[in-house]
């Protein structure tokens, strides 16, 4: 199995990071079989969704809506609305799993793989890929 590890810096604020260059750069000389993608962070989870066109502002909204901010979690160190950060991986899974046929990750014709994180506090991420051969 061939692995690394991707080191990023989100910001403070919420961000959605397009993964999708390094994971096909990872894998561009393999032949067929899986990648995996995972983050190691109880607070930020990975999709499969198109950018830009207003889904960004779309995805937020619905999430705002779902997991509002505020002092309402048991969770609640951090800033305000933390807790909603922490429950966010029951919803949005941290890893993914994808077939790659000849080298190319199997994506539709709009689909990025995006890293979600809505916690302002860390800013620090780590994606772990792995591949394994078919």
């Amino acid at each position: 199995m061939k692995t690394t590890r991707l080191k990023l810096e989100t910001g403070n604020s919420r961000a959605l990071v397009d993964l999708t260059h390094e994971v096909r750069k990872f894998v561009e000389n393999e032949s067929d079989g899986l990648v995996n993608i995972s983050i190691p962070h109880a607070t930020a989870g990975l999709i499969l969704m198109e950018l830009g066109s207003g889904s960004d502002e779309d995805l937020w909204g619905r999430l705002d809506e779902l997991l509002p901010r505020g002092h309402r979690y048991v969770h609640s160190h951090g800033s305000p609305g933390h807790g909603a950060d922490h429950v966010l991986p029951a919803f949005i899974s941290p890893t993914l799993t994808l077939p790659v046929i000849d080298g190319e990750v199997s994506l539709g014709m709009w689909q990025s793989i995006v890293l979600i994180d809505p916690n302002v506090d860390n800013p620090r991420r780590e994606v772990l890929l792995a591949f394994l051969a078919g």
